[in-house]
């Protein structure tokens, strides 16, 4: 054997190789080709990856690139038979862009009544409505229903600018009338004409019957994908649900692979064996402001990217039309000219005519000329990127679906604005284009053959086939064949009964002064509720890491960690009581150090009961600091798509983490929280208030099938925790209650002739420091009223709800703070581990005539010991003195 290359010599630049010996070089291809013709594909395989073996030992410093030529993957002779009739899918395709184009078109005209500043897209869905098309008529399966044997339906995530054309297939399939389309991005003004307005993009919230998914916001909806797979496999594997046989399908943008939650998650997708996934990157080469890669290839960059991330990568580039074209090449023109042409170029080719096309690219050298010979402009013109061929298409789309063991991507070459002709196609403005003239309408309906008038086309008339039309007798028959309508969301689930709470909680409950902290309270909840039956099993701990941090190690062997592989190694800590323990049927998920992943996973949990029919209890536990600021518009999607859970915020307050300083102390994560309606935001103080904000947490979600989900912050400190007081769950709910009284000592029987009172209020991890303050007070001569406050963001919600409905002119009771402080007296003070904003949200509604003062934790955090943070805040107990003290001279 020869002595390897030394390395040295693979650590030189890489220098252009040449053919030092033409003809041992023809001898080895020909005896490659002589080997794949007589044995097959299997054996070459073989004998490549026994050369990379060789050469790998041999140190030659070689390996095979990545990138393919920029052909389809999926080979002529590979494509099965097209199973449907293909004029008719076009035909539908027509229908499907020329109503999506006027619903846009008609929004932004003044004259019909529309408004130009309600924006639309109609550039995207005209260069994917092929590949919606494809999915719908042939692989996009609905949800038959929900009993044995019945198909509980595939997951498709949108593109999002391509919206209207999804409402496009609703109208002719007859779930959006005419009237609908017409309030397009008109929500409000729907509702008073009795028709349904649709939302800009898919946001469940919005249109709670139709879209389940929200894509919007860009890269969410990738990484959701992603983990919404990996999710079914996890209800499969512990046999909650077989999943088998469904499939989660993603149109995106490809531009919107630039977002790092679109890339973030590729590799967990391959090594997870995800081929229950299938993306369709929708190529079009364009961004909103210009080209995606301009000066390169994004196609080839994405299947670098794919390859190199274990996912199988089908190129999905030229269309039938090309086929003739790429046998008659026998030099290698055709594929040579496109390594060399970059996506800037491509997208002038596509925004220019046949002559252009004609002139610039098969004019580059004699064999592409050759080529063009006998084309007509016309044809050259009509020349089909391969996201534009349903043939095509459907050949990516079987091949994907049918592919084992990995994750696919589909990267299908398109034009985007493709039939806009001289208004968009192609056009660095085309993104934008909501408005065309009379010319560019009628070049639209000709290019499609449109069955429209002149005068209808003008008028931008939806046009809706007789329902006994062939037409629509196909539309509904494929949809029919696959079990339904999509996207169509379903809220259909069982309910699930809640154990009381003394069953897992009375620890809490009466605690009798034990120390403990409230992370360490709700991870002993969570270990007794998972040990009921009912609830138990449907319960999912999350965690992004660090669950020993949170004291949940005791978890591993009481419920394992989720792995789609089992556990393949003894782990060093086998021995120990809490030793890791990985399994098939594991329940806790553990995501590694990605809370954009964990917060995936909790939103495909949060909303399994509508995705899947099975209800799913998630409570992701993590640093509060990384929660809402760290993915809060992964947060905000998941209230869009009715999530249902416990995100809870643990080391939370900008005091309780002393040692980590300004980027792990959270001081804003209740004022992010408030901003979401159908968030519970909750910082209690106490295990006992913990777990009736649990419990009624649970109800709502499990019982009650409520769409809210919670956010409750938790705190590693340890100190004494009391007794819950009678009768104040209703207050803990609402969000606060009184807590205590503390008095004056007596002054030998005499009354004394001024009377000093305060009520102080607090929340979360300085309630107790409130409460040595008033015990401080009392010492010096002041009657103190205490109240624990579970949320400020509920109280808030509360008293803006009464003040709306006195706005109204409507008889509505008090706010719910002002009454409860209607038993206290003096000046309030407010005192949170948050900035003074927290408490704030309630001012206006607060009794009149009292004083009121909030402290907070404002400012940039710091590394120190919590009693020297608290008094440099200026929220200790000595600070709450000192202000209660100011506040009653100033009265």
């Amino acid at each position: 054997m020869n002595a390897p290359v030394p390395l040295h010599a693979l650590q030189q630049p890489a220098m252009p190789l040449t053919d030092t010996d033409p003809q041992e070089t023809a001898e080895w291809r020909e005896a490659f080709m002589a080997l794949a013709a007589t044995q097959g594909p299997s054996r070459a395989r073989y004998l490549l990856d026994e050369l990379a073996r060789l050469a790998r030992e041999q140190r030659v410093g070689w390996k095979p690139e990545l990138a393919t030529p920029y052909v389809n993957t999926v080979g002529v002779n590979e494509q099965p038979v097209f199973p449907g009739d293909l004029a008719m899918e076009e035909r539908l395709a027509s229908l499907m862009r020329w109503n999506a184009l006027a619903m846009v078109v008609r929004a932004n005209q003044a004259e019909s009544g529309g408004s130009a500043e309600l924006g639309g897209h109609i550039a995207s869905y005209a260069s994917a409505a092929d590949l919606f098309e494809t999915g719908f008529n042939h692989f996009f399966h609905a949800r038959e229903g929900l009993g044995e044997g019945q198909h509980r339906g595939d997951l498709v995530f949108f593109q999002p600018h391509s919206a209207p054309g999804v409402y496009a297939r609703a109208y002719l399939e007859g779930r959006l009338g005419e009237k609908d389309l017409g309030f397009y991005r008109q929500e409000l003004s729907a509702a008073k004409q009795g028709a349904q307005g649709l939302s800009s993009y898919p946001h469940p919230y919005l249109m709670p019957d139709f879209w389940q998914f929200p894509t919007g916001s860009m890269g969410i909806g990738p990484i959701s994908s992603i983990y919404h797979a990996r999710f079914m496999h996890y209800l499969t594997h512990r046999r909650l649900l077989d999943c088998a046989g469904r499939k989660v399908w993603g149109v995106f943008g490809d531009g919107e692979m630039d977002e790092p939650e679109s890339m973030s998650a590729l590799t967990l997708a391959a090594r997870e064996g995800l081929d229950n996934l299938v993306w369709v990157v929708n190529c079009n080469l364009q961004r909103l402001d210009g080209p995606v890669r301009g000066n390169g290839r994004i196609i080839d960059e994405l299947e670098k990217l794919f390859a190199g991330a274990g996912w199988n990568v089908i190129k999905l580039v030229w269309g039938s039309d090309w086929d003739g074209l790429f046998a008659r090449d026998i030099t290698g023109a055709l594929t040579q000219a496109f390594a060399h042409t970059v996506d800037g170029q491509m997208q002038t080719f596509a925004a220019k005519d046949g002559r252009f096309n004609r002139d610039n690219f098969f004019g580059q050298n004699e064999e592409l000329a050759r080529l063009a010979q006998g084309m007509t402009d016309e044809q050259i013109d009509r020349l089909k990127r391969g996201g534009h061929d349903l043939v095509k298409i459907h050949a990516a789309y079987a091949a994907a679906a049918n592919h084992a063991g990995q994750p696919t991507v589909i990267l299908a070459h398109t034009k985007k604005g493709y039939g806009m002709g001289s208004a968009g196609q192609g056009k660095m403005t085309t993104h934008s284009q909501k408005k065309f003239d009379e010319s560019d309408l009628l070049e639209f309906r000709n290019r499609f053959n449109l069955p429209l008038s002149d005068e209808q086309a003008r008028q931008l008339a939806f046009y809706k086939p007789a329902a006994d039309s062939p037409e629509m007798q196909y539309l509904h028959a494929r949809r029919a064949a696959l079990g339904g309508y999509l996207p169509k969301r379903e809220t259909s689930a069982d309910m699930v009964p809640v154990p009381a709470l003394p069953v897992y909680a009375n620890f809490a409950l009466a605690a009798d002064g034990k120390e403990m902290s409230t992370t360490m309270a709700f991870v002993r909840m969570l270990g007794g509720l998972l040990k009921d039956a009912a609830l138990g099993p449907r319960i999912v701990p999350i965690v992004a890491d660090e669950a020993r941090t949170f004291g949940m190690a005791n978890l591993f062997k009481q419920v394992g960690i989720y792995s789609s592989v089992g556990q393949k190694y003894a782990p060093e800590d086998i021995g120990s009581v809490l030793s890791y323990r990985e399994a098939l049927d594991g329940q806790i998920l553990e995501e590694g150090i990605s809370e954009a992943g964990a917060l995936a996973s909790w939103t495909a949990a949060a909303t399994s009961y509508s995705v899947h029919g099975l209800a799913m209890l998630p409570f992701y536990i993590y640093y509060s600091m990384f929660g809402f600021q760290r993915v809060g518009d992964q947060i905000w999607a998941a209230a869009d798509q009715r999530a249902r859970g416990f995100l809870l915020g643990a080391t939370s307050g900008r005091t309780t983490l002393g040692g980590e300083g300004l980027q792990h102390q959270d001081g804003s994560s209740h004022l992010v929280a408030a901003t979401i309606p159908n968030c519970k935001a909750y910082d209690p103080a106490f295990a006992c208030e913990l777990a009736v904000i649990l419990d009624r947490g649970m109800r709502e979600m499990m019982v009650e099938q409520q769409d809210v989900f919670y956010y409750v912050t938790l705190m590693n400190e340890n100190y004494a925790q009391p007794d819950l007081r009678p009768g104040s769950e209703t207050g803990i709910v609402r969000g606060c209650y009184k807590f205590d009284s503390y008095l004056r000592p007596s002054d030998k029987g005499q009354t004394p002739k001024i009377l000093k009172k305060i009520t102080l209020m607090g929340s979360g991890a300085i309630l107790t420091e409130v409460i040595k303050a008033a015990q401080q007070l009392a010492e010096q001569g002041v009657d103190v009223t205490v109240y624990s406050v579970t949320s400020w963001s509920e109280l808030a919600r509360d008293g803006a709800a009464c003040q709306q409905h006195a706005l109204a002119g409507e008889a509505t009771p008090e706010a719910f703070i002002a009454e409860l402080l209607k038993d206290s007296e003096g000046p309030i003070i407010a005192a949170t581990d948050y900035v003074r904003a927290v408490p704030e949200s309630i001012r206006a509604f607060l009794p009149a005539g009292r004083s009121y003062l909030t402290l907070g934790t404002d400012g940039f955090g710091r590394s120190d010991t919590r009693a020297a943070l608290r008094s440099f805040f200026g929220v200790d107990a000595s600070s709450i003195v000192q202000a209660a003290l100011h506040q009653l001279k100033a009265g």
